[in-house]
């Protein structure tokens, strides 16, 4: 199974975990993902945010791109912030603002090709039955909150997503590890996102709430496919549980992240030993290897 492959600018850096566990995950299930070449950031927030021009053509050139190098490829995006940006721009370049992406980024853009999130790229069947061979190490009595996060599923009719409040792909991978995933009302909820810098205030207790209801309903830990979710939920648990007076220690991993530890990868080699949170120990003790590193 091979995939075009954007990336997105946060994969070298914020989401360095996510990126060394999603490849260590592909190298055991056989999925290839070939990034394109010459890639450009997808403006996410502040590209949509300055203009409507800005925020559609940075993602069209790199639909365009992909549609040159690997034409009726699938492109499969990681972040879901850039999942979003390039549905969006899928959506123009497949209607009335075709000819006008085609000029504002010197080249034809045909909106030909299908943008899947890794949820999406896993759960193909043969994908899932090569992740469900793939697993050494069962993650047999964990308890997990699937956080979707907010721009995965919505809106609708740009997405596709029939079910946009309560996703499944995500859990449905997760017990291929072995896992069970709790039932909690905070799973397309609203992170934050880049708010936390700008508004601090308004956007903790988002995030408290958040923690709050994966614990009441039981988890153990969060996982979630979206690099800047997992960077407000795992870098900023310590100064929520301050603000609230809480204790809350909810290890937030990337599905990858599980997928690749039940796989047998070491903590080091998929990511999990550099969080901010604490995230070996829990694993470690389902796994009842100590060597593990």
């Amino acid at each position: 199974m091979k995939y075009s492959y954007f990336p997105g600018c946060g994969m070298e850096a914020t989401g360095i975990e996510y990126a060394k566990s999603l490849a260590f995950v592909n190298r055991a299930i056989g999925v290839e993902f070939i990034e394109i070449d010459d890639w450009n950031c997808c403006g996410a927030t502040a590209g949509h945010s300055t203009s409507h021009e800005l925020g559609m053509a940075l993602p069209a050139r790199n639909l365009a791109l992909s549609e040159q190098q690997r034409p009726g490829m699938p492109i499969v995006v990681p972040c879901a912030s850039c999942y979003s940006r390039m549905k969006y721009a899928l959506q123009a370049a497949q209607g009335s603002e075709n000819e006008k992406l085609s000029r504002l980024i010197g080249m034809p853009v045909s909106g030909a090709a299908e943008i899947v999130s890794i949820m999406e790229a896993y759960s193909d069947p043969v994908a899932a039955e090569a992740i469900k061979a793939a697993i050494k190490k069962p993650l047999d009595g964990l308890k997990v909150a699937c956080y979707y996060g907010c721009l995965y599923t919505r809106p609708p009719k740009v997405t596709g997503m029939e079910n946009c409040e309560d996703p499944q792909a995500m859990d449905e991978l997760v017990r291929l590890t072995g896992a069970a995933c709790v039932d909690w009302a905070f799973k397309t909820e609203c992170c934050g996102a880049g708010h936390h810098v700008d508004l601090p205030a308004e956007s903790k207790p988002l995030l408290y709430k958040i923690y709050k209801n994966a614990r009441a309903n039981g988890a153990q830990a969060i996982i979630t496919a979206c690099p800047m979710c997992m960077m407000n939920l795992d870098m900023r648990q310590g100064a929520v549980n301050m603000a609230y007076g809480e204790d809350f220690d909810l290890p937030v991993y990337f599905l990858t992240e599980l997928l690749a530890v039940a796989m047998g990868a070491g903590f080091g080699e998929c990511g999990v030993a550099t969080h901010f949170h604490p995230a070996k120990k829990l694993l470690q003790n389902l796994i009842n290897n100590k060597e593990v590193v």
